[in-house]
């Protein structure tokens, strides 16, 4: 196919080296996350997914607020499911203290949002101990991070310009 072709069917070099790059990150997240039996691998392939979507400026920022917040729903989750069960309240007050929280600690929506998916998969997805769990989903979304800002880092995104 010409370069031509590509072009008049959507795809150029920087389409292509972004895709690339995106399924190796991905694809080597998944791996390592394997390689560690980390019991729900995928976290890890969607971190690196939505960390490599971006400049790296980007990717410091999502990397960050994905970092505290998955922190904060992790130990919310782990203590709420604890102490206090895992019912339609719980996870409401949850929530809210979790927004609450963001806020006060001037974190942006971005954290807000991954501590509510935290805090779900913990307190009300979770099939075995809410700690366990809690744990596991903070070390995959760990690791999706540092391989996505290594790739971001190591093979910077280019602007469809520097072609």
């Amino acid at each position: 196919m010409r370069i031509l072709e590509w072009t008049s069917a959507g795809l150029n070099r920087v389409s292509v080296e972004h895709v690339m790059r995106t399924t190796l990150a991905a694809t080597a997240s998944l791996a390592i996350a394997e390689l560690f039996r980390l019991p729900e691998p995928s976290w890890s392939a969607i971190s690196t997914m939505v960390v490599t979507q971006s400049t790296l400026g980007a990717a410091w920022t999502i990397s960050g607020e994905r970092f505290a917040g998955t922190a904060l729903g992790a130990t919310a989750g782990a203590l709420l499911a604890t102490y206090a069960g895992s019912g339609l309240p719980v996870f409401a007050a949850g929530i809210f203290a979790l927004g609450m929280v963001c806020a006060l600690l001037h974190l942006d929506r971005t954290a807000y949002r991954f501590a509510g998916i935290t805090l779900i998969i913990v307190v009300i997805a979770a099939s075995g101990p809410a700690w366990k769990i809690a744990m596991h989903r903070f070390f995959e979304v760990s690791l999706g991070i540092v391989i996505g800002l290594i790739m971001t880092a190591v093979w910077p995104e280019r602007s469809a310009r520097a072609q």
